[in-house]
């Protein structure tokens, strides 16, 4: 059976060379590639994608949002996030998202092939380093609200800015950022910021 792919990437040389590598493959066959995660249900539906390859890091919907909106729509689609970006944070969020395995783009051609075949018989497939790293880190300590006024402050925007954005007082806002930075184990609004992106929490 020829294993139907779909390479989601917003860079194209990257894009270009895994559907370069993988469409040796004897039986596996790309038949769509896209730049951003917006249109990834659609082209699964029209392409009737067997295992969606996803990088994390694209504009306008990101790969775990679109292996959300994967598992939402109901298709008999598999995803598999394959990032640079390997944070244990990162690894959580897509599982409990839906993906069915996450890898590091550094990952030879031979195993990167052997995973997109694992996938799609329904197994699940994760990096090692990265599923350890995850259990020791353990989840986010931050509450979804707070991870909300992170993900604001990280733009460098103000306490009246993030208030306005968030719909809270400047006061809640105050004592939101009190508390991530040290849950966080921070210097300020900044670090906390650095640090949570890194552990993939935002």
């Amino acid at each position: 059976m020829t294993i139907r792919l779909l390479i989601a990437d917003d860079q194209d040389l990257v894009r270009g060379a895994l559907a370069a590598l993988l469409s040796l493959e004897p039986d596996i066959e790309v038949v769509a590639e896209t730049g951003t995660g917006s249109n990834v249900v659609d082209l699964v539906r029209e392409q009737r994608v067997d295992v969606a390859l996803l990088d994390i890091e694209m504009p306008g919907c990101n790969g775990i949002e679109a292996v959300a909106a994967l598992r939402e729509s109901g298709l008999p689609c598999r995803s598999l996030i394959v990032t640079t970006f390997g944070r244990p944070g990162y690894l959580r969020r897509a599982i409990a998202g839906g993906a069915s395995g996450f890898i590091v783009k550094d990952t030879p051609a031979d195993e990167l092939a052997r995973a997109i075949r694992a996938v799609h018989e329904g197994r699940r497939v994760i990096d090692p380093n990265l599923a350890s790293e995850s259990i020791g880190m353990g989840e986010s300590p931050l509450s979804e609200r707070e991870t909300e006024v992170l993900r604001v402050a990280a733009t460098g925007a103000s306490v009246r800015e993030i208030a306005a954005e968030v719909h809270l007082s400047e006061g809640t806002v105050r004592n939101h950022l009190s508390a991530i930075i040290g849950k966080c184990g921070a210097r300020n609004r900044a670090d906390a910021a650095r640090l949570a992106d890194e552990r993939g929490w935002l």
